[in-house]
C-alpha cells in the first residue's frame, strides 16, 4: 500500500514535501514550524512533542519519550529498546492513534540536546529516520521535525543504510 495517493497533488501536500527529502527536517524559526505542524494537524496528523532542554541527561530523555508515546512499563530505556518500542509505535500498539493520518514527532530545541550529548542526539535522529522507513513500508508515515536556536547546530546526515547481503546469502 502507498503512503501518499498518487492521484493528488503531491507539491501541495506539507507531509510528502517533508518526506521526499528526509524523515528528519531541522528548523531554526518556531514561526515556520509553527505553521507546518498547523497544516499538518489540519490533516489530523498525530503530533507529539518533546521539550529536548530537559535532556542533559540520558534518563530524562528516555522518561519523556516513554510518556509520550506511552511506552509500556518493562521499556529498558536504552536506545535498543526505544528502537523496539518504536517498532511498536509504528504498529500501533501503543503511541500513534491508527486513525490519524501520520505521526509527527516534534523534538523542540535540540540544540540544547546535541550540546549536552552530541553522540546520543545523532543516535535519536538515526533511530527516527529508521522508524520512519518502517512506517513506510507499511504504509504510514511518520514525520520527525526538529527545532534548534542555534542556525549553526551540526546534525550529520542521518538514515543512510549498509547494502546488506540477501538473506538466503547467510
Amino acid at each position: 500500500m502507498a503512503s501518499f495517493d498518487l492521484q493528488t497533488d503531491l507539491g501541495q501536500d506539507p507531509a510528502y514535501r517533508l518526506l521526499a527529502n528526509s524523515p528528519v527536517t531541522l528548523f531554526h524559526r518556531a514561526d515556520r514550524m509553527a505553521s507546518t505542524l498547523e497544516e499538518l494537524r489540519k490533516l489530523r496528523y498525530q503530533v507529539l512533542e518533546f521539550d529536548a532542554t530537559t535532556w542533559s541527561q540520558l534518563a530524562a530523555m528516555h522518561d519523556q519519550l516513554a510518556a509520550g508515546f506511552e511506552f509500556p512499563d518493562y521499556y529498558g530505556r536504552n536506545f535498543d529498546a526505544l528502537a523496539d518500542c518504536l517498532r511498536d509505535v509504528v504498529e500501533h500498539d501503543y503511541g500513534w492513534d491508527p486513525k490519524a493520518t501520520g505521526l509527527v514527532v516534534v523534538l523542540d530545541r535540540y540544540d540544547a540536546f546535541v550540546e549536552a550529548d552530541p553522540g546520543s542526539a545523532q543516535l535519536l535522529l538515526e533511530i527516527m529516520a529508521d522508524t520512519s522507513r518502517g512506517a513506510a513500508l507499511l504504509g504510514g508515515r511518520l514525520i520527525c521535525l526538529v527545532q534548534s536556536d542555534d542556525r549553526e547546530i551540526a546534525i550529520a546526515p542521518v538514515g543512510a543504510t549498509v547494502v546488506p547481503w540477501h538473506d538466503a546469502e547467510h
